[in-house]
């Protein structure tokens, strides 16, 4: 399966952004995990000479994703997904504890954390599934099938436990509505989400109120182009999403744990903790704010040299790049992520194999949602649930896990750009 008799054509604008995104990382991880006790830059006891040692593993790995043929990816992409589900029973077995989650491999003097494989398996899976079947996503067993693949990751990373991870999971619904999937779903999931977040904030009794004025409004702007609009399917959903409202309080108080209750309790404005629960973000935001427009300059940032923020090379890098760099600096960092975003886009949509196409919309849709929530978890706006930030946070597991994600795709690509 190795080698190609045709030279491929590789998008280099992709590539350009990874090298971008990795370099730019990898700065501000020195930063973060500066000691001036060290003597030297190769320093194998600091992270950074660590990281810096997983991205030069990154250019073989890249060189050998790139020099196994595409089609050894869609015909062994079952085999592959349950490699990655075996790799995260496992750990139930022979995982090792690390800060109260048992979600990593010890090898030697190397640790794994399977589950950052884990999602380029199961976009491979649902590309496979979706692509065999050769419909679109309307019919409701497909859709089962479908959840199915993406729900069997999650549920074995959850008691872990990793809820951070397996939220991530959720993104591989996205590339379905591309493929046919009715809207209607992903707008009951929006209403469901947004009743939890407004029912905590407001109360059951305004939100009641709420839900009555909506339907009884969008009932008469109806009415008005149709007289035979049904009150009685308005009233319906009025009273689903009252009843659900209902219950927010039951979940939020006997289904979440305390730690994930004084996430949202913090979030939300309704308790201030900055010396416990709250000291990570609100150091963050701290050394964000301080930053300005143009930053500090590189390892001149009082919170960054200080230590003041925990965990900052890796879920928390962000701040270092806020206090650092500053706006301009952190403004630089979102464009690079959505161009990203957009380019996997672009060239999904002209992938001339569904299979493809159906991976690169997972690909994007990945990195979006841990691009979207670590960026809203490190600056206060999203409640701290422990997602690294593509191709920034230190980890070994994390790098390789993103570029074999990232460069799968690349290689689609390119056979498919040989063949039009």
């Amino acid at each position: 399966m190795l080698g190609s008799r045709n030279p491929i054509k590789l998008d280099w604008i992709t590539i350009f952004i990874y090298i971008a995104l990795v370099s730019i990382g990898w700065v501000n991880i020195y930063s973060a995990s500066f000691n001036e006790a060290s003597t030297s830059f190769f320093d194998f006891s600091q992270i950074y000479t660590k990281q810096l040692i997983w991205i030069s593993l990154s250019i073989v790995l890249i060189i050998f994703i790139l020099a196994i043929e595409s089609r050894f990816y869609e015909r062994f992409s079952s085999l592959i997904y349950l490699v990655s589900l075996l790799s995260l029973l496992g750990l139930f077995v022979l995982g090792k504890n690390v800060n109260g989650a048992t979600s990593w491999y010890f090898l030697g003097g190397f640790s794994i954390q399977p589950s950052e494989f884990a999602k380029a398996a199961t976009a491979l899976a649902l590309a496979k599934y979706v692509s065999d079947i050769q419909t679109n996503m309307n019919e409701f067993n497909h859709q089962i099938k479908a959840l199915i693949i993406i729900i069997l990751p999650a549920l074995f990373i959850i008691p872990q436990p990793d809820p951070g991870s397996a939220l991530v999971y959720v993104a591989l619904i996205f590339p379905l509505y591309r493929e046919g999937l009715h809207f209607i779903y992903l707008l009951l999931g929006f209403i469901v989400a947004a009743l939890f977040v407004f029912t905590l904030a407001f109360g059951v009794a305004w939100i009641s109120v709420g839900i009555i004025l909506i339907a009884v409004l969008i009932y008469f702007i109806n009415r008005k182009r149709n007289k035979r609009t049904n009150v009685f399917k308005y009233s319906f959903i009025a009273i689903a999403c009252i009843g659900f409202s209902f219950s927010v309080n039951y979940i939020f108080e006997n289904i979440l744990e305390q730690r994930h209750r004084d996430r949202f309790n913090l979030v939300l404005g309704k308790q201030v903790d900055n010396a416990n629960i709250g000291y990570n973000t609100n150091q963050s935001e701290i050394a964000i704010g301080s930053g300005g427009w143009t930053g500090k300059g590189w390892l001149q940032g009082t919170q960054t040299m200080g230590k003041f923020v925990p965990e900052q090379d890796t879920d928390y890098i962000f701040s270092t790049v806020g206090e650092e760099w500053g706006f301009l600096g952190s403004m630089l960092v979102v464009i690079l992520f959505l161009a990203l975003i957009i380019r996997l886009l672009i060239l999904a949509e002209r992938q001339k194999s569904q299979y493809s196409r159906i991976y690169g919309y997972s690909v994007a849709s990945i990195l979006f949602i841990h691009f979207f929530i670590n960026i809203g978890m490190v600056t206060g706006l999203l409640p701290t649930i422990g997602i690294p930030l593509p191709f920034f946070s230190y980890g070994g597991s994390g790098l390789w896990g993103f570029t074999i994600l990232l460069f799968i795709f690349i290689r689609f690509d390119a056979t498919n750009y040989v063949n039009r």
